[in-house]
């Protein structure tokens, strides 16, 4: 039976679930964590980024059994690091959700870099954010929210 630290919490994954299950589904299936979204189910869209020991990672690819025990699980649900608030604060006042249903996966990604550089260039945006889509095309707003929460960290 995997224990994981998910939210700061201590799961203990049930033995009946195949190591071979996708990290999203114990989420969202067992932890009722909904905010990590299934999107495309082949890591190429990042809806379902979540933070696993401080790195960003797709859920919908991450078995079960890939993890350590002990693995630290961050959800959108969870982020409450200092870059996490800037950015949702950021998102806000920047107005960034249209539909909303990448945000989640956006915020996270964007975490993760605030977290590793607090003064990133636009090409530093851009490279951490690729792989994370928005169907509504917020691009530009993203990247002003993600600069707008590099200012307030600063």
């Amino acid at each position: 039976m995997p224990v994981l630290f998910v939210n700061q919490e201590r799961v203990d994954v049930a033995a009946s679930v195949p190591g071979d299950t996708p990290l999203l589904w114990v989420l969202r299936d067992s932890l009722d964590l909904t905010g990590a979204k299934y999107g495309c189910g082949m890591a190429q869209c990042g809806a379902c980024t979540v933070h696993v020991d401080g790195q960003p990672v797709r859920a919908c690819q991450t078995p079960l059994a890939s993890l350590k025990p002990g693995a630290e699980i961050t959800t959108i649900e969870g982020l409450a690091s200092r870059e996490g608030k800037a950015l949702q604060t950021a998102w806000e006042k920047v107005d960034v959700s249209q539909c909303g249903f990448c945000q989640p996966g956006q915020i996270m990604s964007a975490a993760a870099l605030l977290a590793s550089n607090k003064r990133p260039t636009d090409a530093d945006i851009d490279a951490a954010m690729a792989g994370n889509l928005c169907r509504c095309g917020t691009y530009q707003r993203i990247r002003a929210a993600i600069r707008e929460a590099a200012k307030t960290l600063g």
